[in-house]
């Protein structure tokens, strides 16, 4: 986004004069003179970021100097800071009052989503929030001029509400072409054209860079160019073999969407070349940091640290200010006329590769009365949108002809051992996928014959399940579950099926899991008819804030979710990695599902690829691809879906039983206490000794 055009360049000169006035000396009445004085100033400072880094001065300075500018950006949110931050909701609100407190304080954070463009060295998305936050401005100078001390809160409301409007069109296209568009190469030009020994490269993306994303790049920069292209490999292998088992032709699609976090460039520089020698160019946007781009509690994209998960946390329901069915009908409206304008490029994208990272401190958040809240309306409108923007990408960019791929490997953040880790890590991630194909063929052979499943806890472990499988009419021919091993999903070590809701009944429950990086304590999901019927945790002193932080971050606004998914992991190395080092808590569902039975509420695995038809390496058709509510698709395809699907696992060390029943009443054990006990299994236990582990390739 280098040159400017003049119209853009005369509204950046004459916002920018203003508000370093403001910033100077605001002529408004307490308390909102500090308020404005104090937000001035930090946008002040990302005018000169802007500048500095448009006028290739970022280039020249030292790593010293940019770890300075780096924390200086982002110091006002730190944790030790938050407490008197207008990003902090509670604060602004007890400085300026009910009402203006979260108005302003959304304002805040809006204009903090500055500091990615003036990297990008965008001075258009600069512009507009430059704008927004002088007619803010203007709004209380002009009510002081009237002799009201502020403007009426409606009149801020509405101002806010049209800015989101009327950048909206340009926002989803522009979004659109960041996933689409190999053009859009902002991340990859700093991926491929750096000299990645040299650290300050992490600066010119303009993420927060954190003590543990220079550790990850040093100790990648320690590797020798055979370890990295073998963790590179087993990333774009998984991608490609994803498209290979589910008879998707690769050769359509030109596009591949890398996601990561900083720090894995050199990885991520080898896949590149990768995915370039099977015909794939790269798009790598990044993670949402504005309304305008939907942003989230979720990283999607590339991102770096997090300066303060709870100031994510605190701002994650902000449309509330805002979100009304008109908006919603005109979000749809342009997000169609996006992919209209795109079509092209969305018919040869690929979708996903996905490398999370984990490690990091459990996150548990703290619930503030003065946050912005979706109303329960609201909620429903923000349920509707999600499916609709579902089938609309669905429409451009085809499930039953993408894939995608996810992988995962540790930061600093896990503790002094992290290079043993990470190591072990990596021989997780290459376990012999032949092997454990053999094993879970006998799993599924057993759970094949058997009506429903039984699933128990065992100790303070609550569980007692009945799952419901589909009939088979051709055993010979046909099967439930798919043998999954190291593709979409790496590591290895799942078998995994779509249960008939009818007949699926009882009670889930995890003392203790992490979903989507929050925790849950005590964590209890009630079923009948494969619906969640009640819901509870033990994270608050109230029942009213648990069932909302469920409903808010697990059911995703929902007021039910059906089953989605039952599966039962076999990785047991990677379940003896997480005992040996103390890290049970700090891996991600990638991993922590492989590692015992899990559970999915949401949409299934094949939601938007019921209809196509794949098959075991044994040649048996997977046949248990639906369930009652997704085939709603036939006659009501808002009721189908939910867009949401999420993993809960039950740790082997807290599995009473697990047994396959047949419709006679016969049972087979699969599992008892934790360890397998189905003939052909037992090679699974080897790695609970601690002494042996399943071969890597």
């Amino acid at each position: 986004m280098e040159s400017v055009d003049e119209n853009v360049k005369e509204r950046y000169g004459l916002a920018k004069g203003r508000i370093l006035e403001i910033g100077e000396e605001s002529g408004l009445m307490a308390p909102y003179d500090g308020y404005f004085r104090k937000t001035a100033s930090f946008v002040s400072l990302v005018v000169k970021t802007y500048e500095w880094a448009k006028g290739g001065e970022m280039y020249e300075a030292s790593l010293e100097e940019l770890q300075g500018r780096n924390r200086e950006l982002y110091a006002d949110i730190f944790p030790e800071n938050y407490g008197t931050s207008y990003g902090n909701p509670a604060y602004a609100v007890k400085m300026l009052g009910e009402g203006f407190g979260q108005l302003l304080s959304f304002l805040y954070a809006e204009l903090r989503a500055m500091i990615a463009p003036a990297f990008e060295k965008d001075c258009e998305q600069l512009v507009i929030r430059m704008e927004l936050f002088l007619e803010i401005y203007n709004s209380f100078a002009c009510a002081l001029e009237e002799g009201k001390g502020k403007p009426e809160y409606e009149e801020l409301r509405q101002i806010i509400y049209w800015f989101v409007s009327d950048y909206s069109e340009n926002a989803s296209e522009k979004r659109l072409r960041e996933m689409l568009c190999p053009e859009e190469d902002f991340a990859l030009r700093i991926i491929m054209g750096s000299d990645l020994d040299d650290l300050r490269y992490l600066y010119y993306f303009g993420e927060y860079i954190s003590e543990s994303e220079l550790k990850t790049a040093s100790y990648l920069s320690g590797m020798t160019e055979e370890e990295v292209r073998r963790i590179a490999d087993t990333y774009t292998e998984g991608y490609r073999i994803g498209f290979e088992v589910c008879n998707k032709d690769i050769s359509k699609k030109k596009t591949v969407n890398i996601q990561y976090r900083l720090g894995f460039e050199r990885m991520i520089r080898a896949s590149v070349d990768n995915f370039a020698r099977i015909g794939m160019r790269p798009t790598i946007y990044r993670a949402a940091s504005s309304v305008l781009q939907g942003k989230s509690i979720r990283k999607r994209g590339f991102y770096g640290a997090d300066a303060n998960k709870q100031y994510e946390y605190d701002h994650k329901e902000d449309e509330a200010l805002y979100l009304d069915k008109q908006y919603v009908n005109r979000k749809l409206e342009v997000m169609g006329e996006a992919y209209e304008s795109l079509k092209t490029e969305a018919s040869l994208f690929g979708g996903p590769a996905v490398a999370e990272t984990f490690g990091e401190e459990p996150f548990v958040p703290e619930t503030k009365e003065e946050t912005l809240k979706l109303s329960e309306k609201q909620q429903k409108l923000e349920v509707g949108y999600r499916s609709a923007a579902g089938d609309l990408q669905n429409e451009y960019i085809k499930g039953e002809e993408r894939s995608f791929t996810i992988i995962a490997f540790p930061v600093p953040d896990i503790g002094e051992k992290y290079e043993e880790i990470f190591r072990e890590t990596v021989k997780i991630n290459t376990l012999d996928y032949k092997l454990y194909q053999s094993i879970q063929q006998r799993l599924i052979d057993a759970l094949d014959l058997a009506d429903y499943v039984e699933i128990k806890g065992m100790g303070a472990n609550r569980t007692d399940l009945k799952v419901k499988l589909h009939e088979l009419k051709e055993p010979d021919k046909e099967t439930n579950f798919e043998n999954c091993v190291a593709d979409v999903n790496i590591p290895v070590g799942e078998v995994f099926t779509s249960p008939l809701l009818k007949g699926t009944n009882g009670v889930l429950h995890v003392s203790r899991v992490f979903l989507n990086g929050l925790e849950y304590k005590d964590l209890e999901l009630t079923f009948a008819d494969g619906m969640i019927a009640d819901y509870r945790c033990g994270n608050f002193p109230s029942k009213e804030e648990n069932r909302k932080y469920i409903k808010d971050n697990v059911m995703f606004c929902h007021d039910t979710l059906p089953m989605g998914e039952f599966a039962i992991g076999t990785n047991t190395v990677a379940y003896m990695m997480a005992k040996r080092y103390g890290i049970g808590d700090k891996l991600p569902i990638l991993i922590a599902e492989k590692m015992g039975p899990h559970f999915a509420v949401g949409d299934t695995c094949y939601s938007h690829e019921e209809d196509m038809q794949s098959f075991n390496p044994d040649g048996k058709a997977i046949i248990a691809r639906d369930n009652e509510v997704s085939a709603l698709r036939r006659v009501d395809r808002e009721k189908a879906y939910f867009n949401c699907h999420t993993d809960i696992t039950i740790p082997y060390d807290e599995l009473g039983g697990l047994s396959a029943v047949m419709k006679d009443g016969e049972r087979k054990d699969i599992i008892r206490e934790g360890r397998f006990v189905l003939e052909g299994c037992e090679g699974l236990n080897a790695a609970f000794s601690c002494k042996h582990d399943l071969p890597n390739k």
